[in-house]
């Protein structure tokens, strides 16, 4: 995941203030690394399997540390879970397979050049956005054409 400069979550941590310990390094480190989106439970997971003492509320209150500062992304993608990304550098939409949870991240030049056009035409500027689609593999018969 591309950060802000090219900095990491920690670099950006420190620049705006926050003093990192130990623990918040590493929950930076796994989010960072993280390339699907993970609830606080999943962030965790991964982070107390690096540092056994890291609690389940150190990782809630880091994040929304993080979250406050700016360098994350909270996202809430109708599973009930709060999911989260580091800020990218560029904008992107997100495709969330309803079965699996997966998320995919994609961008694409005609949606955000429709959107500009709808806009325009209704009178307004677009100073931000969020596009989730929700979706289901389609199965072999609609992959034929069917």
């Amino acid at each position: 995941m591309a950060e802000e400069d090219g900095k990491t979550l920690e670099e950006l941590c420190v620049e705006r203030g926050m003093r990192m310990t130990g623990q918040r390094r590493v929950i930076a480190g796994v989010l960072q690394d993280a390339y699907d989106h993970p609830d606080v439970e999943e962030l965790y997971r991964r982070a107390v399997a690096i540092d056994g003492n890291i609690s389940i509320s150190t990782v809630y209150r880091t994040v929304k540390l993080f979250e406050d500062l700016g360098i994350i992304e909270k996202h809430e993608f109708r599973d009930g879970r709060a999911r989260y990304e580091p800020i990218p550098d560029e904008h992107h939409d997100h495709l969330i397979d309803v079965k699996s949870g997966d998320v995919i991240e994609f961008r694409n030049a005609r949606i955000e050049a429709l959107q500009e056009e709808i806009a325009r035409e209704l009178g307004y500027r677009i100073v931000d956005h969020r596009l989730e689609l929700y979706a289901v593999p389609l199965d072999e018969k609609e992959k034929d054409g069917g």
